[in-house]
């Protein structure tokens, strides 16, 4: 009981942070938003300010809403993963998923075959989709897991690999497009686009809920998988097919986004300490969305009117986690 009343609490102050982050995160920017101006037209109340209203529905609030479904849905994949491959450095780029956006994007952007967002998409969810599928071959051939996530770094070696011979024969203006692209952003997506990536977002979420007592057996060990009588193959299928959906998705309009899938569940298991995803799986969605918001607006410090790269605001928090989880890796995951 008390157990419960610890999780209803650390949710309500998760939510709680959430909100704060996403009203912070609207407020600031080259033109300043008073905190109250913002509750009053997000409520629906008079807009006294025309420009303020517009700014917030067409610029700000769209770039929000980016950052909380791309920080809660690396965060998921990053939780699947850690739990498939029972490793703590397993994220949502570990399958090669994002190298195989990356090279498709390149292929695009480098040989100058279009330069839209739909054909940018379009490629980054092609060259997901071609890996995820590799992926699933290879995994019918063997049956470690260990086996299967080396497979994944390599694929993603060899994608990168080709990404820079593209890019050292690329022209400087479509080096500079894809250099970008590859750094991350959370502005760049309108409102269809935002209701795609929700789309493919609550299908991997859709598919992890229905996963919950599998993942919360596989982290048992093998003996307990075979007496439950798990169906590996199935359990292993979904939860590739999850986090390809929600990494493929969040790559071809954001760009690839790092350190976010590793270092949320790690955070989330030192707040509320569990290996019952049925609890997990709410708290790293909603740590993941408080966390790029925050690290959105970590890059409008600057206050000059640009904006730093998000991947370097990501790097800022993940990169010690990261650091961490090598020094403490003596002990078990689970």
């Amino acid at each position: 009981m008390a157990n419960s009343n610890r999780y209803y609490l650390t949710v309500a102050v998760a939510i709680a942070l959430l909100i704060v982050a996403l009203l912070v995160n609207i407020s600031i920017g080259s033109v300043p938003i008073p905190l109250s101006g913002i509750a009053d037209i997000l409520m629906g109340g008079k807009e006294n300010d025309q420009v303020f209203a517009n700014i917030i529905w067409q610029i700000r609030l769209p770039k929000a809403l980016t950052a909380i479904l791309a920080g809660a849905g690396l965060s998921l994949g990053g939780l699947l993963t850690q739990t498939l491959f029972r490793n703590p450095l397993a994220g949502p780029d570990v399958l090669g998923l994002s190298a195989g956006s990356s090279l498709a994007v390149a292929l695009v952007l480098l040989a100058s075959f279009g330069l839209g967002t739909w054909t940018i998409a379009g490629a980054s969810t092609i060259g997901a989709a071609g890996v995820f599928l590799i992926v699933m071959m290879v995994s019918k051939k063997i049956s470690s897991n260990s086996s299967l996530l080396i497979i994944g770094l390599m694929i993603g070696a060899l994608a990168s690999s080709v990404v820079g011979i593209l890019q050292f024969m690329s022209q400087a203006d479509d080096l500079q497009i894809f250099t970008v692209w590859t750094m991350g952003n959370v502005s760049s997506a309108n409102a269809n686009e935002l209701w795609i990536m929700f789309a493919f977002i609550l299908t991997g979420v859709i598919v992890s809920v229905i996963s919950l007592k599998s993942l919360n057996a596989w982290v048992m060990g093998e003996d307990y998988n075979q007496t439950m009588g798990l169906n590996i193959s199935s359990f292993r299928w979904k939860i590739l097919l999850a986090t390809c959906l929600i990494t493929g998705s969040i790559t071809a309009f954001c760009g690839p986004i790092s350190f976010v899938g590793i270092a949320v569940p790690h955070f989330m298991k030192i707040v509320f300490p569990s290996n019952n995803h049925g609890r997990l799986i709410p708290l790293t969605v909603i740590g993941g969305a408080i966390l790029l918001l925050f690290c959105d607006i970590l890059t409008m410090l600057p206050g000059n009117g640009t904006m730093l790269p998000i991947n370097a605001a990501t790097a800022l928090f993940g990169a010690p986690v990261v650091i961490w989880i090598v020094i403490r890796s003596k002990k078990d995951f689970y």
